[in-house]
């Protein structure tokens, strides 16, 4: 099957055309700042040169009639005509408790989905655009929605809620959800075939770490825990999310400083983590950078974000009793040798030893391992590919309709 894989962000597009039997995409691109004044496209045909070029982009529903274009373009495009499409598969970030797997797009679910966007108000309502959008060029194409949330609907409810009071998990479905979750689908699946083992005998720790991040505590193939929460905020020190932190310190900021709901939500959610500390830029490159430099804003801002994951694999040790393996993963998890060394530091008491000269030959875009050839616990970095999982989701979903 050729599949079409949308994922809609609140201003941008990512698309991608997947041949199923290959497993390989045909054509990718992104398309940025969509409604502002110049927007940009990134497009690649496999075995071409990107192309990017600027273009007035107002909104989503242009930006896919623009994807669309390019695809069936002589000279950019993959396919001869729409009709080659034969699904498209949507990322759609917040299923709340009514999605825990893929689906068929009816409109019951998109009602659904209109009902959950007050748990994600940033990303729900993109998504949706991007359901519609592709729906008014594809009308007679089957469509497939494949949800963040749902590889951590097995998660226990001793895991999953706040100690709150019950009412507002009855009233307002607040608790844990869990985000990233088709790449730690994919990257744990991916670990389970390198070491030759059934996914359903080993317990595995996977760390997504990029501007934003998460680690899933995974437990024969089923999430047991996860540190983002309810939205993508809780857990680790991101790019600009400011990741645990206790709700009476933000209170106190948000007395002191007059500060409304708006003001605090976009203070937590933009101007804290690396670029709240460090100041100059949320980009764990550019904290490097400054390291060598002496520069103590970003020497802090990397210790703090460096331990964070290393005690959430701690923390998540204790939960699955044993640990087979760790992975990393995401754009600081694939590439950042220096933070890889440091988070797996001083972790004999677990059995973990780090081979510094495989973490370090480690190369952008390729699978290894990087532990000691003594080490209990087997480290690997493994480049994710989520639009691989929500192509073989659309493909089992469609075949099964």
């Amino acid at each position: 099957m050729k599949i079409l894989i949308i994922n809609s962000g609140s201003s941008s597009v990512k698309y991608q055309v997947i041949d199923t039997k290959k497993r390989d995409y045909l054509a990718k691109g992104l398309i940025e700042s969509i409604g502002l004044k110049r927007s940009r496209i990134k497009h690649e045909k496999r075995g071409s040169e990107k192309v990017i070029f600027d273009k007035n982009i107002p909104d989503h529903h242009a930006a896919i009639e623009l994807a669309l274009s390019l695809l069936i373009d002589k000279a950019h495009g993959v396919l001869n005509s729409y009709n080659d499409i034969d699904a498209v598969g949507h990322r759609l970030v917040h299923g709340g408790e009514h999605f825990i797997s893929s689906v068929l797009i009816t409109e019951r679910v998109m009602d659904v989905l209109n009902n959950c966007i007050e748990l994600a108000p940033l990303h729900n309502p993109a998504n949706i655009e991007g359901v519609k959008a592709a729906q008014a060029y594809l009308p007679s194409t089957p469509m497939v929605g494949v949800f963040d949330t749902a590889f951590h609907s097995t998660m226990p409810d001793y895991a999953y809620m706040y100690a709150l009071p019950y009412e507002y998990y009855e009233k307002y479905a607040i608790r844990r959800y869990g985000f990233h979750g088709t790449s730690h689908y994919f990257v744990t699946r991916r670990f389970a075939e390198l070491v030759d083992q059934p996914i359903e005998e080993l317990n595995l720790i996977s760390c997504h770490i990029g501007n934003g991040g998460s680690i899933t505590a995974v437990k024969g193939g089923r999430s047991i825990d996860t540190s983002m929460g309810f939205t993508p905020m809780e857990g680790l020190m991101m790019g600009t999310r400011c990741g645990d932190v206790d709700g009476g310190a933000v209170l106190r900021i948000a007395e002191n400083e007059n500060m409304s709901i708006d003001d605090m939500n976009m203070m937590l959610n933009k101007r804290s983590g690396i670029i709240g500390i460090y100041k100059k830029s949320s980009d764990l490159r550019d904290v490097e950078d400054d390291i060598l430099k002496n520069d103590k804003k970003a020497e802090l801002a990397f210790n703090m974000y460096n331990y964070r994951i290393k005690k959430y694999i701690g923390s998540y040790a204790a939960a699955l009793g044993r640990v087979d393996g760790i992975i990393f993963t995401g754009g600081v998890g694939e590439n950042a040798d220096l933070t890889r060394g440091p988070v797996c530091e001083n972790m004999n008491y677990m059995g973990l030893r780090l081979d510094e000269e495989k973490n370090l030959a480690t190369i952008r875009g390729k699978e290894g391992f990087i532990h000691a050839d003594d080490s209990k616990i087997k480290v690997a970095v493994i480049p994710t590919n989520e639009e691989l999982i929500i192509a073989l989701e659309t493909e089992a979903i469609i075949k099964d309709n």
